[in-house]
């Protein structure tokens, strides 16, 4: 997966690099302000009781 992302990255060695950076940034940045805040009211972590 990681080696078709990179053959398809336009321009040189150095150009591809600063894409790919930008791709992770993309992504983490897409789970953290979208996905994540969807998903935690599913999660149980929350239903903590101590009897």
């Amino acid at each position: 997966m990681y080696g078709w992302i990179w053959r398809h990255l336009p321009g040189p060695v150095p150009v591809r690099i600063v894409q790919a950076m930008l791709l992770v940034a993309g992504v983490a940045a897409l789970l953290m302000f979208v996905v994540f805040p969807w998903v935690e009211p599913m999660l149980p972590f929350n239903d903590v009781a101590v009897e």
